[in-house]
């Protein structure tokens, strides 16, 4: 098979990875792709944007299947214009991937379908938001309701906080049109998890459960980052929880999506917040998550192709993935200054000494290869991954990987997978 994988961060290095793997590959591509996919798969100087432009390319290049790694891609309807031209695609229509570019749009959907998920106020009036602000009683997590890169969150302890956030996304424009809408809602106290699944539009695959660390410092402090670091399996979710969640969650959003006549193709991502012992929904994506894509991809233990493949045919077999019991870790490598402003063009040391390590991966993000030197070229630049047979073996060596890479400036957090470690330190933790 022809295929081509669209994006440039970690996921679609970790996607390339997998992908290059399966027997069935005749020719790997990937648009616009990183130094590390262009170790794997022929780079393709096209912006993942670039629809008309990527569709030209995979009708020439007899391209048989696409997956699709970033969202905005999803969102533009990449999906719609390649089925145009008989051109199959991993991943959801326009219409479907409004679960992820509107999240007013999910949030009624939760609402219509009986989806557990936090109260919030819709509003597309600064004067509307204030008000419903100023009578708000308790913490408030400001949203845009558009795409902002996984950065549109805020999470408000005090009125004057929540106050700010709505003044920053719909008057200052932070997030650009993400920002014309906002959802405030009420704060939901407890403990994230992220969990994915593959989809035909009927029968449903889970992948492994995995926890994202989205604040940029130690201890979930400073501003949402796209992702420092996740790890796989998370021990929050226990096989009772899982079965609920796809039951109360996944199965129901899965039909509803068919119901509506936008039936939902390729891997659904939801966000949770476990509250008590019960899943709520934070968010649903459309896409694989970055870096959760990383600790999954190096669990997972068959062909990533086939299975890619037939759940944008509609041709999902109805049987369990194998995975392997071990797990995984990646830390995010960032650049200084990271979420905010940071210097791009700083050499990367030590590549080629971690790549000597056992089970390890480095995968590559914000990097570029100039002259045969790997140059930062993006905020986050490198998820380093491990797989060891419990989470304190892969978080030590994924670490130990860590501490052979530098650059001027890089930043990391020093506690993933904290919480499984705090879980697993005793019988008290719950």
């Amino acid at each position: 098979m022809n295929v081509l994988v669209v994006g440039s961060g970690g996921r679609e290095h970790a996607l390339v990875w997998k992908l290059a793997q399966s027997p069935l590959i005749q020719t790997l591509y990937c648009a616009p792709g990183n130094a590390g996919c262009q170790q794997l798969a022929e780079s393709v100087a096209i912006a993942e944007t670039d629809i008309p432009a990527l569709c030209r390319f995979a009708r020439e290049r007899q391209i048989d299947l696409t997956v699709v790694g970033p969202e905005i891609p999803l969102a533009l309807g990449i999906t719609d214009a390649f089925a145009e031209h008989g051109l199959r695609v991993f991943g959801p229509s326009q219409a479907a991937a409004q679960l992820e570019a509107s999240k007013a749009f999910a949030k009624t959907f939760m609402q219509n379908h009986g989806i557990p998920t936090a109260v919030a106020e819709i509003v597309d009036d600064i004067a509307a938001a204030q008000a419903y602000i100023r009578q708000y009683n308790g913490p408030l997590v400001v949203k845009a309701d558009g795409l902002a890169a996984g950065k549109g969150v805020t999470v408000c302890q005090t009125r004057e906080e929540a106050l700010e956030a709505v003044r920053l996304a719909m008057v200052e424009r932070v997030f650009g049109d993400a920002g014309d809408r906002v959802l405030l809602e009420a704060f939901l106290p407890g403990e994230e998890a992220s969990f994915h699944v593959l989809t035909d539009g009927e029968r449903i695959l889970p992948l492994p459960t995995s926890q994202d660390h989205k604040r940029v410092f130690d201890q979930d402090q400073g501003p949402n980052t796209g992702g420092m670091g996740a790890y796989s399996p998370a021990p929050v979710i226990t096989d009772a929880l899982q079965a609920r969640i796809l039951a109360d969650i996944v199965e129901p959003a899965i039909r509803g999506m068919a119901a509506r006549g936008t039936p939902y193709r390729g891997v659904l991502y939801t966000g949770l917040m476990i509250v008590d012992g019960a899943p709520f929904v934070v968010e649903f994506n459309v896409r694989f998550g970055d870096p959760e894509t990383q600790p999954l991809l190096v669990r997972l233990d068959e062909d990533l192709l086939p299975l890619l493949d037939r759940a944008a045919q509609g041709g999902l077999d109805d049987r369990p993935l194998m995975v392997m019991p071990d797990a995984a870790v990646c830390v995010v490598m960032a650049s200084g200054g990271y979420p905010g402003t940071y210097r791009k063009g700083l050499p990367v040391e030590g590549l080629e000494h971690a790549s000597t390590l056992e089970n390890t991966w480095v995968f590559h993000a914000g990097t570029a290869s100039q002259a045969n030197q790997i140059m930062t070229n993006g905020g986050r630049v490198l998820g380093v991954t491990a797989r060891g047979a419990s989470v304190a073996t892969a978080i030590e060596r994924a670490y130990h990987t860590l501490s052979c890479i530098s650059w001027p400036g890089v930043h990391y957090r020093r506690d993933i997978g904290h919480r499984a470690m705090h879980r697993m330190s005793g019988p008290d933790q719950g």
